[in-house]
């Protein structure tokens, strides 16, 4: 082989090289975070707000996830009227769902873990009550 067919076939196959990884990424799903990412920032301000509320909480919010159980723990303030737990997964939105969540006589939630894939979950809880909204959040790894 001379030179000549060396250099085109040295192009021939990194042209193919390059179409293989075009083609390859462009099968890859993205997701963004959010669809309606652009009205969620302008919201950004009021989550602050939330997040500083529970800071100057007199008890702290707790989560605690417990793998022998196959559950995460919530420890939520007695004033709370209403809120909604968040689990949200990073890697894939269609396995986001939402658990509603009201006041009981004791301040001690449970959520079963049995059911989610394994991988890093954000666990995402919001509440109010009545008067200031709250905002909680925590990494989860489901093994």
């Amino acid at each position: 082989m001379n030179w000549g067919k060396t250099i085109i076939l040295t192009f021939i196959l990194f042209a193919g090289f390059i179409g293989g990884m075009v083609t390859l990424m462009s099968r890859q799903r993205i997701d963004l975070v959010r669809d309606d990412y652009y009205q969620d920032e302008i919201q950004y301000q009021r989550q602050i707000e939330r997040v500083s509320n529970t800071a100057r909480l007199k008890t702290p919010v707790t989560m605690v996830y417990q793998p022998e159980q196959q559950q995460v723990a919530f420890v939520l303030p007695d004033t709370m009227r209403k809120g909604e737990i968040t689990f949200y997964r990073p890697s894939d939105r269609r396995q986001d769902f939402r658990v509603p969540i009201r006041p009981t006589r004791t301040s001690r939630q449970v959520v079963s873990t049995a059911f989610l894939q394994k991988g890093r979950w954000r666990v995402q809880l919001n509440w109010t009550d009545g008067r200031s909204e709250y905002y909680a959040e925590q990494e989860v790894y489901i093994q």
